[in-house]
């Protein structure tokens, strides 16, 4: 039977997580704000360039700077990322969240003040200064999240960072209609609204407490992080929580701190850290952008008068799936989850394959529309939220960062790699495009199928635990090679436990 623990929802605790996932939020907004005002930038490019230069920027110019403007974010993604690890452990989860928006307030005011300015290098600078800001959150939010929150409701409250995500998107989809800021005067005030979420978070995070298991385990402040857990819990009993974490400490004290490179070298961590990589690449390579990116053009088609309004109803799908993702995660667990999504998800890719290419049939273009929704719903059910708590789940809190940092980065890189090379591949391969998704799609099924682990109701320890003594413990109906594994798992952790033997051997019983 998997351990419980008593729940209590407090308000401090919601207080908490929501106040985090305002980072998640911006992340979102950056993320779809550039779309709406494309045509207003490009004319603010050749403004700028008839000031410079006396003529208009050729059509070339003009499309490269888009590109570097709106790639640019991505790039700063891909280096904030991987910088998470060294921030979280040296400033702490809280105060890593409250100097990081320092960075949105200045790539939001780059971008505001660019008109002003008359330079459409303060936008590729802004958006590059936005992008590390989003890449430093895409680790914080979950990690700060993960750790906060209590074992049996850590994955129902890990999809609150995807949340953030398309709430985010939404919101910018909403603000960059033409009535409200997506006219010719108002764009700078939409790129640059986003230092208001960062200067209300900066308020907040004072009064959230700062990571019990960085308290802990990272300071050795026994004392505050008991005093943080008992306002989470709204108890004093939490014996428990301090427990696990005393645990994962002492087991911590064992081994040298971890960094990405001995992250890589180590055979302990090498199978945790394929799971993380390979199920931020399904996030990324399951084509969730280039539906995104092309579903003007599918509403188009079914003869859609305003598809800004369609695309924004595909965004309000997309928070409600999010949102029916995060009361299933605790129940479904996170493979099922995950595993449907990707499932959904290329039965979707097939059928909106076969609609756009038979779209003078009437009745395909509306079967385009049901396909980009159900893609999208599919999608938040599990390869949109699980992928960013689970890695948080995977590894113990000396790896963690590291591990963070690694996977994001991979998630930043694919989202550039898809970003850049989807519109080259729409020319070359029109509607058959989603045959490439649909086959990475059952690809990432069968890899989750076979190799990733159910983490619902287990702790930290637990999880890292199971690891040390293979994939068996996890996938005992699929075989195993070890006795160990006709055992239930709180038995395997209970011998673990009491029998230091068994610990140190733990190693060779991997290897074999």
């Amino acid at each position: 039977m998997e351990k419980m623990l008593p729940l209590k929802l407090t308000g401090y605790l919601l207080f908490s997580l929501g106040t985090a996932v305002i980072g998640s939020l911006q992340f979102g907004y950056n993320t779809g704000v550039i779309n709406a005002p494309e045509q207003k930038l490009r004319s603010f490019f050749n403004d700028t360039w008839m000031e410079r230069y006396g003529e208009p920027i050729s059509p070339g110019v003009c499309t490269v700077v888009w590109s570097v403007a709106v790639a640019i974010f991505s790039v700063g993604g891909m280096v904030g990322s991987f910088s998470v690890g060294v921030m979280a452990n040296r400033f702490g989860r809280r105060r890593s969240m409250f100097l990081v928006n320092c960075l949105a307030v200045i790539g939001g005011l780059l971008m505001g003040f660019s008109t002003i300015c008359y330079s459409y290098e303060m936008v590729i600078a802004g958006r590059l200064v936005i992008g590390l800001f989003c890449g430093l959150f895409t680790g914080l939010t979950p990690m700060y999240v993960g750790e906060v929150s209590p074992t049996p409701l850590r994955g129902a409250f890990g999809t609150l960072h995807q949340l953030g995500v398309v709430v985010g998107i939404l919101v910018a989809q909403i603000f960059g209609l033409e009535f409200i800021l997506g006219s010719e005067k108002m764009w700078p005030l939409l790129l640059a609204l986003t230092v208001a979420p960062a200067v209300l978070q900066c308020i907040l995070l004072p009064f959230c407490p700062e990571s019990p298991r960085f308290l802990l385990i990272n300071l050795k402040q026994e004392e505050q992080a008991r005093k943080a857990l008992v306002r989470l819990r709204g108890t004093e009993d939490v014996t428990e929580d301090l427990q696990e974490m005393k645990e994962e400490s002492a087991k911590m004290a064992k081994e040298k701190k971890v960094n990405i490179a001995e992250l890589f070298r180590s055979p302990a961590y090498r199978q945790p850290l394929l799971i993380a990589v390979m199920l931020q690449l399904s996030q990324q390579l399951s084509g969730i952008n280039a539906v995104f990116y092309y579903s003007t053009g599918i509403f188009a088609s079914a003869g859609v008068r305003q598809p800004i309004y369609a695309t924004i109803a595909a965004g309000i799908v997309n928070t409600i799936f999010t949102v029916v993702s995060l009361f299933l995660v605790e129940k479904a667990g996170r493979r099922t989850l995950h595993l449907l999504g990707l499932g959904g998800m290329a039965i979707s890719a097939l059928i909106m394959t076969f609609s756009l290419y038979l779209k003078d049939i009437p009745a395909m273009s509306y079967m385009a529309i049901l396909a980009v929704m159900l893609f999208v719903a599919m999608f938040e059910l599990g390869p949109g939220p699980i992928p960013w708590f689970i890695v948080a789940e995977l590894f113990s809190q000396g790896p963690r960062p590291a591990a963070m940092a690694v996977a994001g980065c991979c998630n930043w890189t694919a989202n550039f790699l898809v970003g850049m090379s989807f519109p080259k591949l729409v020319e070359l391969c029109g509607p058959w495009v989603f045959l490439i998704f649909t086959a990475f799609l059952i690809f990432f099924f069968i890899f989750t199928f076979i190799k990733v682990p159910e983490t619902k109701g287990k702790t930290f320890d637990e999880i890292s635990l199971g690891y040390f003594f293979g994939e068996c413990l996890f996938f005992s109906p699929l075989g195993c090679r070890s006795e160990l594994c006709a055992l239930p798992f709180t038995e395997i952790v209970c011998i673990a436990k009491g029998n230091n033997h068994l610990m140190n051997t733990s190693s060779q019983i991997m290897q074999n």
